[in-house]
């Protein structure tokens, strides 16, 4: 299989890469050439996602990905009248517009062989929402409705998607959010049941399963991995 993971420069997307390397052809995307070229995948395309895609598509077309994991995001903490024009073009544009378009461009090689995965990496804010993260919030909860659509859409084809919705996850881009916010680490752990944050390679496990035949019955399915934190209080 061919395996296309965004975002893989750190984090989730690094996390993911790595763990899948055994289970065939890893191809990554992200910002950062440097970090990319040490994951050791088949190969790898530099971009940014809120930007013109045309390289990419044209990378997953001679590639013929088949398992396509849309993980690259973009957050930003803020009020909604404090959102300029471009903060809301390019969050939505990473988080929504981008993973359709990829989806758009790989489906044909995945209805051609009669199997494919496609798995888009949300967030709990998308299930549950999050004040001063509208924009993140309602981008990644877009995500939830095209798996659902899509999952109906692609089922004959033997092709299954499902989104992974992570709560606090230990990287860089969280813990840096946090700074942002107005809670402090200890604060957001208190509220969490497992009193954790999830690892990067818990998200990456949960991919390699749903990818694995063993998961082909598991499709347009929302799966929360946020140490309880979806359940309540």
């Amino acid at each position: 299989m061919n395996i296309l993971v965004t975002g893989a420069s750190k984090g989730i997307g690094r996390a993911i890469a790595t763990e899948l390397l055994q289970l065939g052809n890893i191809f990554v995307t992200g910002r950062n050439e440097e970090s990319l070229k040490t994951i050791g995948a088949q190969a790898y395309c530099v971009c940014d996602l809120s930007k013109d895609l045309s390289g990419l598509k044209t990378f997953i077309k001679e590639n013929k990905i088949d398992v396509l994991i849309n993980n690259a995001g973009e957050y930003i903490y803020g009020a909604i009248d404090s959102a300029n024009s471009d903060d809301i073009d390019r969050i939505f544009t990473t988080n929504l517009l981008a993973p359709t378009k990829l989806i758009s461009t790989a489906v044909p090689y995945m209805k051609e062989q009669k199997w494919g995965r496609i798995i888009n990496i949300g967030s709990i804010s998308g299930i549950m929402g999050e004040a001063y993260a509208s924009l993140y919030s309602s981008s990644k909860a877009g995500l939830l409705g095209l798996t659902k659509a899509l999952a109906l859409e692609l089922a004959e084809h033997n092709v299954t998607v499902n989104t992974i919705n992570p709560g606090w996850v230990e990287t860089e881009l969280e813990m840096n959010s946090i700074e942002d916010g107005e809670f402090s680490q200890e604060e957001i752990l208190e509220c969490i049941p497992q009193k954790r944050f999830v690892k990067p390679e818990e998200v990456a496990k949960l991919c390699k399963y749903l990818i694995s035949d063993d998961a082909k019955g598991i499709t347009g399915q929302g799966i929360n991995l946020c140490a309880g934190l979806s359940v309540g209080i």
